[in-house]
């Protein structure tokens, strides 16, 4: 009776569900039970620190028996690089097991070419970097084109995916100071950055909820709570779960003039438009036509594309159509 979805077996290139361990005990019955929909599991924070490196091995041997990756997270990696004690840092992770290093700038600034470096060393012990975009202060919040600087610099060092960091969920990266989604950040970097690429951090429910509501079951979610897998799991198979129904007020609203929402109006119902056809559709002027464009561009909800079938008309779609 098991209902599967489309990325079904590990491992998993999307869908993927990154969950934090604060070591919770574990009922090793139950587990068998969720270990097939947990991709990854972060010790969390210092925690690794908090026990003996026997008692820590024998956790992430324990996560490798269900196929579950273990990473360190960036705190103290950022700790390791501030003390110039790094290679020793990278030996212990190694020795260790773990397979991820979270690789942060929350304390500290990396050049590129200190990127190419710490890929390296990773690569050589055969550690994975995934490096985590933003700060964790809301009152240091990176900039638009400062987070797609960043991103791009960990892609351009051979990064398969960016963490997007979350913190508690209030007051940083793509959530206001209420935890929710502000849907024009987040449509500002998807159409820069394939969601596909993405590790959306989601420490609150309804944050997991509305991701999945956006992107489809296929969107990659971290800062998972242990409780909330089964009900991560079931919303990507298509069922509703009760934070579904707060999911509403976070929706993406198109802000500007009356006739800027009516040109998004149309786009969204009728999936994608090139400018002439908006004009004719709308009776509007082509100069209001075109300043509505580009309202819409910078908030982050339509996307500007080349006609294939007339390089010089554009076609323009709205961003959740962009990557599934």
């Amino acid at each position: 009776m098991s209902i599967k979805r489309i990325d079904w077996q590990k491992p998993r290139a999307e869908g993927i569900s990154y969950v934090i361990d604060k070591f919770h005990g574990f009922d090793n019955e139950n587990f068998k039970v969720i270990s097939p929909i947990i991709d990854m599991v972060k010790i969390y924070g210092a925690l690794p620190l908090m026990i003996s490196d026997d008692q820590l091995a024998k956790r992430i041997s324990f996560y490798h028996d269900h196929d579950i990756l273990v990473s360190v997270g960036s705190t103290l990696t950022e700790y390791a690089l501030l003390e110039k004690s790094f290679d020793t840092y990278i030996e212990d992770v190694h020795r260790l097991g773990f397979d991820i290093m979270e690789i942060g700038e929350n304390n500290i600034e990396l050049s590129i070419e200190k990127k190419k470096e710490i890929y390296d060393k990773l690569n050589s012990k055969n550690l994975t970097p995934l490096w985590k975009i933003g700060k964790k202060d809301p009152r240091r919040q990176l900039s638009f084109d400062q987070t797609i600087a960043k991103i791009n610099e960990a892609l351009t060092v051979g990064a398969e995916k960016i963490l997007l960091e979350g913190n508690l969920g209030y007051a940083v990266s793509i959530y206001d100071e209420k935890g929710n989604i502000k849907w024009n950040v987040v449509g500002s970097v998807t159409s820069k950055i394939s969601p596909n690429r993405i590790i959306f951090e989601t420490p609150l429910e309804i944050q997991q909820s509305a991701l999945i509501a956006e992107f489809g079951q296929r969107v990659n979610l971290g800062e998972i709570n242990f409780e909330n897998i089964m009900s991560i799991e079931s919303q990507r198979k298509g069922f509703l779960s009760r934070s579904s129904y707060g999911i509403s007020s976070m929706k993406k609203i198109a802000k500007g003039s009356p006739a800027t929402k009516f040109i998004y109006y149309i786009i969204k119902t009728r999936n994608s438009l090139e400018q002439s056809e908006l004009i004719s559709i709308t009776n509007l002027p082509r100069r209001t036509v075109q300043t509505g464009l580009e309202e819409l561009k910078e908030q982050g909800l339509i996307v500007e594309k080349t006609n294939l079938d007339d390089i010089r008309k554009k076609i323009y779609h709205i961003i959740n159509d962009e990557w599934i």
